[in-house]
């Protein structure tokens, strides 16, 4: 195993197996380079919210958060046709993609988070990954609408092209760009990619923990931005769909543990978890004078921040087949799961809190209390006014909350 390279397990490594040997405290203390990690005691501690400092600012914009309609579907498999009905009763439901996209250049960031590995003898499509029949069916939706380009992102962990990565993945790439009217560009957000150089997005309301943000300039020239995440449990953030997503668009380039490095195929561990190595020169620092360092208050705080200074203008969340139990095949124990549901929302903050919800979740749980062993980054986004985390008052249409549950841990 290269301990420099986090996602540099066996083949055959699976919580089916074990023979990684991997705990989900081990892969991040390997993965960042964290050596000093394992000193911070039991692992449940890294996540605690409790005597953590407060974050740099504070609103109180929940009650008044804005609140727009959910859609869910019932879709019994991946199977191409399906799908795309699925996703276009959906997107049809919430008032249509024409207004949002037509003649406009939109951005995708997918959910990929590790390698694809297979978990109980399933592909990470069908796991962990946003599946690429999903993808494909926004490509089409997008591409029906009159879309004039679509760029899809992610900061993949490899040194090889995007289109290398997705084949191996078990990608169909001319489905793909046949799905989005030969539209599609790929790109690895990692670091600047083709760009001369990286944006800065600030968070309008001064941020949690970082009060701007260097990113690759997909995330700002781009005129829609659309998370398509994975309905799944996260070791960390509780629950990880749309907006957690978005904790992957910070270049490792930039946030990774070898910073400053364009080639970077580390983890975010030390920098962003566990505040145990600075940022590059000329990148935003955290605020405050003591800043958390657990990476349970941390996170929370940054995937809110990253919301503000970029926001969602299309959530969509692939839980017709996935996992529970944690975000990827390093968290033990996990199981494959089939909800067979579809969610799309114009607000990622409501689009979660519904996904949340339909998972047998309360969203609107305090920090620390389940099912968020950390801070709840919901709970930070809406008091931030992005969004209302609470499905009361929330518009469903499609499916109903009622009909959709399907527990994740009960």
């Amino acid at each position: 195993m290269n301990y420099n390279n986090p996602y540099s397990f066996p083949s055959d490594c699976t919580p089916a197996n074990h023979r990684c040997g991997m705990t989900r405290r081990q892969w991040l203390v390997r993965g960042a380079g964290l050596a000093g990690l394992w000193a911070l005691g039991d692992w449940r501690s890294l996540l605690r919210a409790e005597d953590t400092p407060v974050a740099a600012h504070m609103p109180k914009r929940a009650q008044n958060a804005p609140s727009l309609p959910v859609a869910i579907q019932r879709c019994e498999s991946y199977e191409p046709a399906l799908v795309r009905q699925k996703l276009d009763a959906a997107l049809d439901s919430i008032g249509g993609l024409g207004p949002l996209v037509h003649d406009k250049t939109v951005t995708m960031k997918i959910n990929m988070t590790g390698p694809a590995r297979q978990v109980a003898g399933l592909p990470a499509s069908r796991t962990y990954h946003v599946h690429p029949h999903v993808v494909a069916a926004v490509c089409a939706a997008l591409a029906r609408a009159g879309a004039r380009r679509i760029a899809i992102v992610e900061a993949w962990y490899h040194h090889e092209p995007v289109e290398t990565v997705l084949m191996n993945a078990g990608w169909d790439l001319q489905a793909v760009q046949s799905a989005g009217g030969h539209k599609v560009v790929f790109e690895n957000t990692k670091n600047r990619g083709h760009w001369g150089g990286y944006t800065q997005l600030k968070v309008p309301w001064g941020g949690y923990l970082f009060p701007a943000f260097e990113l690759n300039r997909w995330y700002d020239q781009t005129d829609v931005f659309v998370s398509l995440g994975k309905m799944k449990d996260h070791a960390v953030a509780g629950v990880t769909m749309s907006v957690k997503n978005l904790f992957g668009i910070t270049p490792t380039a930039l946030y990774g543990d070898d910073a400053p490095n364009e080639d970077s195929v580390e983890a975010r561990g030390a920098p962003l978890h566990v505040n145990q190595r600075p940022l590059p020169a000329g990148v935003p620092a955290q605020l405050g004078s003591n800043p958390p360092h657990t990476p349970g208050s941390r996170v929370p705080r940054i995937v809110a921040d990253l919301l503000g200074a970029r926001p969602v203008d299309l959530a969509i969340i692939d839980g017709v087949e996935t996992q529970k139990g944690g975000e990827g095949f390093w968290n033990e124990g996990v199981r494959p799961v089939q909800p067979k549901l579809l969610f799309a929302g114009r607000n990622a903050v409501c689009t979660d809190a519904v996904c949340a919800a339909a998972m047998g979740y309360d969203p609107m749980a305090g920090h620390g209390h389940f099912p968020f062993p950390g801070e709840n980054h919901l709970k930070w986004a809406a008091e931030a006014g992005l969004g209302t985390h609470d499905p009361a008052r929330i518009e469903v249409v499609g499916l109903s909350l009622k009909e959709a549950r399907y527990p994740f841990r009960f």
